[in-house]
């Protein structure tokens, strides 16, 4: 173990929680990083508090949860019930409503971190980590947020990837976009449609995000359009007095994926209508196996439909191009001008530009190779929690067996 009194003897602070005074040092961490202060680092920290391992927890941003406390809407509020998102070891406070508001799910994880003493090192981007065979451990190397001078790099024996499948932002590249004279904005800037009153703004992508923008900003009197390329599946986001969600968890105890499908798809079209006369085609295969197949998530429906039908939403096809100005122009050779664009087109992981491992983590997606639920464990002490397709409750499971297993390693 002389490698260890080596790295020991580098460190220069308290290596789990006090600031770094020197603008390189080494730390030698007698427990697992986690790379990621979201709710997934959150409940692999927790769970393995709970099994008695202390683990060093890092974030690039000044707080946790950033995604949600920095880079989300206003009027977000989760879209399953708070039962099928609680992290492990922790319900929801009994006076939550049943579809927390962002405030009370930051409030929630706040808590959450504060009950098991998660402590994470803030400002911390990591740069690049990879396996020692020579020493048989991690080495995480990282640069302060605030100061770019200051780095350090931090060694373990077990690394748990927690950035998650929504780490950056996805810009399509449009033609033209350097022509348009009007707003450009991913929804990781939005907040609130309150700065586009009697605006005209066209929202690229309709998944929940887009449609929930587009919900927005016609209570903020603004006129929106919604590009939809794709086909999709809208659902209620309640049936016969419960969750859809929780129904379909329900009726899958008892019946293949297929026949539940159908049940949603004809329950859907009795509560919906038919969603294709609104421009919004569903996909040839059910919702569930969808999901399952692609990790495309549904849209759950929270009054969008109406303002479709109403035609205070309008519907579009997909953008062929930007033109000057102010002018868009769709791939049916149709052009209007819009005010503002706000780009509905979700997040991807960005584990492919830090970590040095081409086994676990495809170079393609950033994502396990292998499927829930077999995604969580890789080689040499490599985790990953969070991307498993299946949001929170997907999350959780995956923390749980992380934990499990690195405790083997502390008997």
């Amino acid at each position: 173990m002389d490698y260890l009194k080596e790295i020991q003897g580098k460190t220069c602070h308290d290596p789990y929680f006090n600031k770094m005074n020197t603008k390189r040092c080494t730390v030698f961490v007698n427990g697992p990083v986690i790379v990621g202060a979201g709710p997934s680092g959150l409940a692999a920290a927790a769970c393995l508090t709970a099994k008695g391992v202390q683990s060093l927890v890092l974030e690039r941003c000044n707080c946790i949860a950033s995604l949600w406390q920095l880079k989300t809407y206003n009027r977000l509020s989760l879209h399953l019930p708070k039962q099928f998102c609680e992290l492990p070891l922790m319900s929801f406070p009994h006076d939550f409503p049943t579809y927390p508001t962002k405030q009370q799910f930051i409030k929630y994880l706040e808590l959450y971190a504060m009950t098991f003493n998660i402590r994470p090192v803030f400002n911390q981007t990591v740069i690049t980590a990879n396996y020692d065979r020579n020493l048989g451990l991690w080495r995480i190397r990282t640069t302060d947020t605030m100061i770019a001078t200051s780095h350090a790099e931090y060694v373990t024996r077990w690394l748990i990837v927690a950035t998650g499948e929504n780490a950056e932002a996805v810009l399509p590249d449009i033609e033209g976009m350097d022509q348009f004279r009007g707003t450009i904005m991913h929804t990781s800037l939005y907040k609130t449609g309150e700065i586009f009153t009697s605006k005209k703004v066209l929202v690229v992508g309709c998944g929940n995000s887009g449609m929930e923008v587009c919900l927005d900003l016609c209570n903020h009197d603004a006129t929106p359009s919604l590009v939809v390329r794709d086909t999709v599946h809208v659902l209620p986001r309640e049936m016969l007095g419960k969750s859809t969600f929780g129904l379909s968890m329900w009726l899958l105890k008892w019946l293949p994926m297929r026949l539940v499908d159908r049940f949603l798809l004809i329950t859907s079209r009795l509560l919906l209508g038919d969603t294709s006369r609104l421009g919004l085609d569903r996909p040839e295969i059910g919702p569930l196996e969808l999901k399952n197949l692609s990790g495309k998530t549904p849209v759950l429906d929270v009054g969008t439909l109406a303002k479709i039908k109403s035609g205070d939403i309008k519907v579009c096809p997909g953008i062929k191009r930007l033109l000057k100005h102010h002018t868009v122009e769709f791939v049916n050779g149709q052009t209007e001008e819009y005010d503002a664009i706000i780009l509905a087109t979700g997040y991807k992981s960005n584990v492919p530009s830090w970590l040095k491992e081409k086994e676990m983590f495809s170079e393609k997606d950033g994502l396990p190779k292998r499927p829930f639920p077999n995604g969580w464990k890789g080689e040499c002490g490599l985790y990953a929690v969070g991307f498993t397709k299946r949001g929170l409750l997907g999350a959780s499971i995956d923390a749980k067996k992380i934990a499990e297993h690195i405790h083997q390693y502390f008997q």
